[in-house]
């Protein structure tokens, strides 16, 4: 008897973002892996679910033809399909049978927790948001995609494809590696040679490497207040014993640094968050420190690129004759969040500890991703894509200051060179977190400056609000809506 897969299996989401052919092939391959269909059972014709779905034929035919070069779909005569005889995926059991035994009390079993971390807030949704006002996201209109195709493209050539399919065992690739080292560290006054530079996921991959290889229990530590949530917690989890160390207009004052010091983990150039830059004669006294109390420097340099105001200062590592700065940059900031490749610099004997620790990790960043960004970078998309990034944020900067200081709000800090955010200081009494909630329903998403002050369980009066992702003709209203809200949180 013939067996009939039916129609109403089938089902489309024009609002996913998925083509329709894919989404008809997902809809056969998932109900073969899941066994909701038997091997021989006839598919609708393609008339028949072209009328159903109201879609073209020709589109359902093609995914048909998909299905069957894959296997999992076999033309049973000129217009006819069914499901394959042994498509992928047959005889793998996904039942498992019960033991009877109780549940793993995971809870008893882990010996670390990392509830330590105090996230900056993100939803994933926020571009439904009219007034996103979050630091770090991006807009892709300033993004050229298609130069971005492109290199993907390139980097799946044949050549390059053996090259990214092998292991790349602890190895980096080398295209990669050399432009990093011929055209962005010399941007920044460092002049290093590829085997001291190791390509991570993200400067955070960067700084819990380099955490692992110089702390331990009983290290310590020294961080700037307020600082970055991922460098307190990634200090914290190392079992080291963390001071932090307030910041001023100038960053960190290396005359306040504890006698006893292992490492000293600061954002000279551009501190997260307020946006202050260390003066040079302060760097110098910094380096100075390291000498005498024998310390190292990790330096987290982010967000340089985005100079419109003036240019960027050299990096402290520029300064740095004796191979104490271990450097942390990023891509992520000036290309998009979701790459997520970083790289470290540090002399070559560390940076073989940091490429063993790394492989333990993660092996390497995926090799296709690697060498598709040497191309964007090599073939001059990247700087093209920064000079639109700096004069469009440039505009937006000098729109959102005056909008600030028009509603009397008060600017803590921002980037001397540029940047994409504000450091804010609300009035006495304010509770950033639950400002954060209140404009959430007016369509405003800021981030409150609680997570940057691991040390404090007050309420939190700073908040900061970047205008890398909001449209420019948004900032006014949305700059109004914040004053808004924080005059009700006080006559409340």
């Amino acid at each position: 008897m013939r067996t009939n897969v039916s129609e109403t299996i089938f089902f489309i989401d024009r609002e996913s973002g998925l083509g329709l052919q894919a989404q008809l092939r997902e809809t056969v391959v998932s109900a073969v892996l899941a066994g909701r269909v038997q091997p021989g059972a006839h598919l609708p014709s393609t008339r028949k679910l072209a009328d159903y779905l109201h879609i073209s034929r020709i589109t359902i035919t093609l995914a048909y033809q998909e299905l069957v070069s894959q296997g999992y779909v076999e033309a049973a005569n000129r217009s006819s399909y069914r499901i394959a005889s042994n498509p992928p995926g047959k005889g793998l059991e996904n039942d498992r049978p019960s033991s009877g035994s109780s549940p793993v009390d995971w809870a008893g079993k882990m010996k670390m927790g990392f509830a330590v971390v105090r996230q900056v807030s993100k939803p994933l949704d926020w571009r439904r948001y009219p007034y996103p006002f979050l630091y770090g996201q991006m807009d892709p209109s300033l993004f050229d995609l298609n130069a971005w195709r492109d290199c993907a493209r390139r980097a799946l050539a044949r050549e390059d494809f053996i090259l990214m399919a092998s292991d790349f065992a602890a190895a980096d690739d080398v295209r990669l590696v050399n432009y990093i080292c011929s055209r962005t560290l010399p941007r920044r006054g460092i002049h290093a040679n590829p085997d001291e530079v190791l390509i991570t996921v993200g400067a955070q991959n960067a700084l819990w490497i380099v955490t692992r290889l110089i702390l331990d229990k009983g290290s310590r530590a020294v961080c700037e207040n307020p600082c970055h949530p991922d460098i307190s917690a990634s200090l914290l989890l190392s079992g080291a014993r963390v001071t932090t160390v307030d910041v001023d207009g100038e960053g960190l004052p290396p005359d306040d640094l504890p006698e006893d010091t292992d490492a000293v983990f600061v954002t000279p150039s551009h501190h997260s968050p307020t946006g202050a830059t260390m003066p040079i004669d302060r760097r110098t006294r910094l380096l100075q420190a390291a000498a005498e109390k024998d310390f190292v420097i990790v330096e987290d340099d982010y967000e340089f690129e985005i100079s419109y105001l003036a240019p960027p200062s050299p990096a402290l590592k520029a300064f740095d004759s004796t191979g104490r700065v271990l450097y942390i940059g990023s891509f992520s900031k000036s290309l998009f969040p979701g790459l997520r490749l970083g790289y470290l610099v540090a002399p070559a004997s560390f940076i073989r500890e940091a490429r063993a620790l790394r492989s333990l990790m993660l092996r390497h960043p995926p090799g296709h991703l690697q060498r598709t960004s040497a191309y964007f970078l090599a073939l001059g998309h990247y700087d093209a894509v920064l000079h639109r990034m700096r004069t469009e944020y440039h505009k937006r900067h000098v729109l959102m200051a005056e909008a600030l200081r028009r509603e009397g709000l008060t600017i803590a800090g921002s980037s001397a060179f540029g940047g994409t955010s504000f450091w804010m200081e609300g009035p006495e009494g304010l509770d950033a977190d639950r400002l954060v909630h209140e404009l959430r329903q007016d369509g405003v998403l800021v981030e409150s400056g609680s997570p940057f002050f691991p040390e404090s369980d007050r309420p939190c009066r700073y908040f900061r609000m970047g205008y890398s992702s909001i449209p420019r003709a948004n900032i006014v209203e949305g700059v109004s809506r914040v004053r808004a809200c924080i005059d009700r949180l006080a006559g409340g």
